[in-house]
């Protein structure tokens, strides 16, 4: 990949993001603060959340910044184990200054793949394309335009298996993110265990209305005045994962399936860009099959 902004592009590297969840109680704040305090750091952000204040769960994305963090992330992952054992948190440490690498995987719609692109050429996107994988080989001159690497990997009902292999191969060690921006393939569930909560797809609908295929058509059968679109991490239940970000836009009787489609795809657009810029600035924590999401 000719990565056209690498350097610097995250901004600080002494900042970091801590994302945490645990049973609410009283002292988790503090608890934090004080930790971090001792190891001279600077809280610059904090936002909180408690679900169900009687006995339900506390979530909270603190971001810092601490002389050197680089070289000692590892002893300040060490340290704060034992402030997370004590209020049995699940927790992660990310660095500001390395940014997230994204797979994006398509078919042969193309608006939500540009969107990413524009984004991401802009530098209005907190992360690197690591490459494009697609069933069809129709976007590759458009995105090799931008010096990222594409891949054809045809899919047939009889090599999906091998297909699968073939994404794990090259992605190794070389994607923190995968993004479905409207690829058309159901994606296996060893596939989605190995990225559990890393699979950001792209549904035209505003879920949980019209699953599956064809969602505008059904929309248009049913004569809603509302059509939508849904950002939301894969599970093996088909677009029923948790849900990260959604928008809608008002429609008629006299719009037909094509109006539908022609104005869904601004909304798909926008709504991947958003869930995805979420995810790789660490301003989602997935509960269940719940979110809790950080606004900037």
């Amino acid at each position: 990949m000719v990565d056209i902004k690498a350097s610097g592009a995250s901004g600080n590297h002494n900042r970091g993001r801590m994302l945490i969840s645990c049973p609410d109680r009283p002292g988790i704040v503090a608890a934090v603060s004080k930790f971090l305090s001792g190891y001279g750091a600077n809280i610059v952000q904090s936002d909180q959340y408690t679900m169900d204040p009687e006995g339900g769960m506390f979530f909270i994305r603190i971001a810092f910044d601490l002389t050197d963090l680089e070289n000692r992330q590892e002893k300040l992952k060490q340290d704060f184990a034992e402030v997370a054992a004590e209020f049995s948190m699940e927790w992660s440490l990310s660095l500001a200054s390395r940014r997230k690498r994204l797979a994006i995987f398509v078919s042969k719609e193309d608006h939500c793949l540009l969107e990413l692109l524009w984004h991401w050429r802009a530098g209005d996107l907190d992360a690197d394309i690591a490459m494009v994988i697609s069933n069809h080989p129709d976007m590759e001159s458009l995105v090799e335009s931008f010096g990222i690497p594409y891949y054809h990997i045809p899919v047939t009902a009889d090599t999906k298996a091998e297909v699968e292999k073939r994404h794990l191969e090259l992605m190794k060690d070389q994607v923190d993110l995968v993004i479905l921006a409207r690829y058309m393939q159901i994606i296996p569930p060893s596939f989605i265990e190995r990225y559990h909560n890393r699979i950001i797809n792209i549904h035209h609908s505003f879920l949980p209305a019209f699953v599956g295929a064809k969602p505008y058509a059904q929309a248009q059968n049913r004569g809603v005045k509302l059509i939508g679109a849904t950002a939301h991490y894969v599970t093996e239940e088909l677009d029923g994962g948790p849900i990260i970000e959604q928008d809608v836009q008002r429609v008629s009787h006299r719009d037909n399936v094509d109006d539908l489609k022609r104005i869904g795809r601004h909304i798909e657009r926008t709504v991947l860009a958003r869930a995805v810029s979420l995810h790789t600035e660490d301003r989602i924590l997935v509960h269940q099959n719940k979110t809790v999401v950080f606004s900037k």
